[in-house]
């Protein structure tokens, strides 16, 4: 009997050592799930990550890198845009049925990767702006990958040219001239409305009497300059207008005013978004000859809170035939206003301070826009002299948002001390033009430490990922295990040993009492 319970026993702790062999294997692979490698798919980038612009009636090419990650190979890989159901949702001409093109068998890893092509053309209806497009991955019908590309669209630059009997001075009730307007999304634009004599009085001819031809000497805008050329929200401009007298009568006695619309949230903000820096909002010009042009000029001021967009001013003129009779025209011109970027970047956190040649520290920033426009495409460059080069791409941040920047920096290269290290931060605007920044940080390179086991006590764990763990632990539970069955066989031999001397010692105690009997 006693013997069955001591072999339950010893079976009992066999089988508590094996369930937790299995448990602390399971833990471990919990625990590391680096270990298990699973497949991330087909990715699909646009190349050297530029963001294209077009033109209307633009014809270009744009080019996608294609790269299968899974580990697998993947047959009959194709790439689709998505041309949407309306005009809003794709900018350029649908020249073609289907769009989607076949790579064909797209084996596995980065030097695989495979190039797609798409010429694509912009409509002429498109105005300036930033287009948001889908583009699919399948593979062997089924779907691996959708990703969203930003496209920048440029509108058509508009003229309209009108000239009623210009030479003879004959006209359809606005005077012989122009009816021009012209946009351009860098420059602005402008357009011209119609000039009518004041209270409603008849025209006059060339010669300058009055006549009831209805024929109104006309001033147009033939165009503007800002200088500087940018214009900056809160800071001052010169505007140059440029005028053209497109009848053939002298102008004179001319009276222009400027007024901009009004911007702001609440009463306390709200003001026009261009104002005189200096003097009135009224322009006074003496004349302007048949046919001839002049330019005015007025020093603005552009109110600091403005978005990036363009702003309209009207300018409205009152000048004199050569009969002193009053005319009024108007004309519209459309400024842009840049904002500028506006951003900070916090402490680095470097951890550690100082790392062995092929090991890494981590660097931790982040980086806060205070302005008013939206930073695209950012990214942080490290580079110097004792690291590799490493890159990291944040994304688009938003006006009042945050990003963060986490990097790994890995030791090339033994320095004397602190070395410096650069971080170029790069973003774009709505235009696609690239700025940078840059920051600096130290961190020390020292020399590769020979004694593993110091090394991997001083490493982070972070930096512990060539670390074999699994399999040290593997082979330390397989030895506890062994080394328990050893124990057990041994104190079940002892106890074994110990049964049989009490036996024989009772078989002696019987024997010696049956002798005394």
């Amino acid at each position: 009997m006693q013997k069955r319970i001591q072999k339950e026993t010893g079976n009992n702790c066999l089988k508590r050592i094996i369930v937790a062999f299995l448990a602390v294997i399971m833990m471990t692979t919990m625990l590391h799930p680096q270990m298990v490698q699973a497949a991330t798919g087909i990715t699909i980038e646009s190349k050297d990550n530029k963001v294209p612009t077009y033109k209307a009636g633009e014809k270009k090419t744009w080019t996608f890198t294609v790269t299968n990650h899974s580990g697998n190979t993947m047959n009959n890989v194709t790439v689709t845009p998505d041309l949407g159901d309306d005009n809003d949702v794709w900018p350029f001409k649908t020249e073609m049925q289907s769009y989607q093109q076949n790579i064909g068998t797209l084996e596995s890893g980065e030097s695989n990767s495979k190039e797609v092509k798409f010429d694509f053309t912009q409509r002429e209806d498109v105005q300036t702006s930033r287009y948001t497009l889908k583009f699919k991955v399948t593979a062997d019908g089924q779907e691996e990958a959708e990703k969203q590309f930003y496209v920048n669209t440029t509108a058509k630059p508009v003229q309209k040219d009108t000239d009623d009997d210009k030479d003879t001075g004959k006209g359809n009730g606005a005077g012989g001239g122009s009816d021009t307007s012209y946009q351009t999304p860098d420059a602005g634009g402008y357009s011209n409305g119609e000039a009518a004599y004041s209270g409603g009085s008849g025209g006059s001819t060339d010669g300058g009497a009055a006549s009831g031809n209805g024929s109104v000497p006309r001033v147009i805008v033939t165009g503007f300059t800002t200088d500087p050329a940018e214009v900056r929200a809160g800071s001052n401009f010169k505007l140059t207008i440029h005028l053209k007298n497109t009848s053939k009568m002298k102008v004179s006695n001319m009276l222009f005013n400027l007024s901009a619309p009004t911007e702001g949230s609440d009463e306390q903000t709200t003001s026009p978004a261009f104002l005189p820096s200096s003097g009135a909002s009224s322009i006074y010009l003496d004349s302007i000859a048949p046919n001839g042009t002049a330019d005015i000029s007025i020093e603005l001021n552009a109110k600091s809170d403005l978005l990036q967009k363009p702003y309209s001013m009207e300018l409205s003129m009152k000048y004199e035939d050569p009969n002193a009779t009053q005319v009024e025209g108007s004309s519209s011109i459309s400024i842009p206003v840049k904002q500028d970027a506006r951003f900070e970047i916090s402490d680095f956190e470097i951890s550690p301070q100082s790392v062995a040649v092929g090991e890494e520290a981590n660097v931790m920033c982040s980086l806060y826009n205070l302005g008013r426009i939206k930073l695209y495409n950012v990214k942080a460059t490290f580079e110097g002299k004792n690291i590799k080069k490493s890159e990291v791409f944040i994304g688009n941040i938003e006006s009042g948002a945050t990003g963060s920047i986490d990097a790994m920096l890995e030791g090339k290269k033994i320095s004397n001390g602190p070395a410096k290290v650069t971080m170029t931060l790069s973003y774009e605007d709505e235009s696609g033009n690239i700025s940078t920044t840059t920051k600096d940080l130290n961190l020390e390179v020292t020399e590769k430490v020979d004694d593993d086991e110091a090394a991997a006590s001083d490493m982070p764990e972070e930096t512990q990922k060539s670390f074999p763990v699994i399999p040290v632990v593997i082979a330390a539970v397989v030895i506890a295990v062994v080394a328990a069955v050893v124990i057990l066989k041994k104190r079940k031999k002892k106890q074994l040993a110990e049964i049989e001397e009490e036996e024989l010692l009772d078989e002696l105690e019987r024997s010696s009492e049956d002798e005394h009997q």
